[in-house]
């Protein structure tokens, strides 16, 4: 699997183009438009559907399936008969807390399939995050989420192999990661800063979950530290809309 070194830490992976390698035509445009949004600011127009059409050679309602999608996920925002470019999302922090434990608790059985663990020499974006060298090795492991052999989830972890050196040899991949760090490394967790959004599946992310592409998708991203501070582990955990919320408890404080 290739890592380019300028790929984001958040973003899917292989961006989100299937193994196979075939492409639905609609994506094909998304891809460029998300281009052509990240290099506008917000409240800036978009071209209409007519002159996108005719700048990609696709028809009007490819693009439209293109916009939609854009607009779903928040990138973009209707304004009078055009399309603007949206601002940025509200953030909603949630406590730290394993997949595992979480779905136990309701009654069910957690599980996980194991799609890939690839190592790979950190890119830059992701080194800065977990606090290490460019090009220094990381762990990329990639799992479908199950409950009660349902699959609800897509999960990316990166953590750096210095902190996991034997993840490919001792790690059972269909158990928690954070029960091995915690009992088989003594690395306990301190905080975390949690981030989630509405999104919509790749076809590739879609196809590992078993989901329609068009089904909005909850993209919760974690930076998880340990009791001292020092970063442990980047995740990047896609959950089907229709299969969960999130819930936290808000202490008091201020109301302003």
């Amino acid at each position: 699997m290739d890592y380019p070194n300028d790929q984001a830490p958040g973003a899917p992976v292989r961006s989100g183009v299937p193994e196979h390698g075939r492409v639905p035509k609609y994506y094909a445009v998304k891809a460029r438009l998300s281009a052509l949004v990240d290099s506008l600011a917000e409240g800036e127009v978009l071209p209409t559907e007519r002159e996108l059409a005719v700048r990609h050679e696709v028809s009007r309602e490819t693009v439209r399936q293109a916009l939609r999608d854009l607009l779903l996920e928040g990138r973009l925002r209707r304004q009078g008969r055009g399309t603007v470019v949206a601002g940025p999302k509200l953030e909603q922090p949630l406590s730290l807390a394993s997949y595992t434990e979480g779905v136990r608790r309701q009654g069910r059985t957690p599980g996980r399939r194991l799609v890939g663990l690839d190592r790979f020499p950190c890119p830059a974006a992701l080194a800065e995050e977990i606090e290490v060298a460019r090009g220094e090795p990381v762990w990329h492991l990639e799992r479908v989420l199950l409950a009660d052999e349902e699959r609800v989830g897509l999960e990316s972890t990166y953590v750096a192999v210095a902190r996991v050196p034997a993840l490919d040899t001792a790690f059972d991949p269909d158990s928690s990661f954070y029960a091995h760090l915690r009992e088989e490394l003594g690395i306990a967790f301190g905080d975390a800063d949690e981030r989630i959004e509405t999104v919509l599946a790749t076809p590739r992310e879609a196809l590992l979950i078993g989901t329609p592409p068009a089904l909005p998708m909850l993209l919760l991203h974690r930076l998880s530290r340990d009791t001292g501070g020092r970063p442990v582990e980047r995740v990047r955990t896609l959950f089907r809309g229709d299969r969960f919320s999130f819930r936290t408890r808000l202490g008091a404080g201020s109301r302003d």
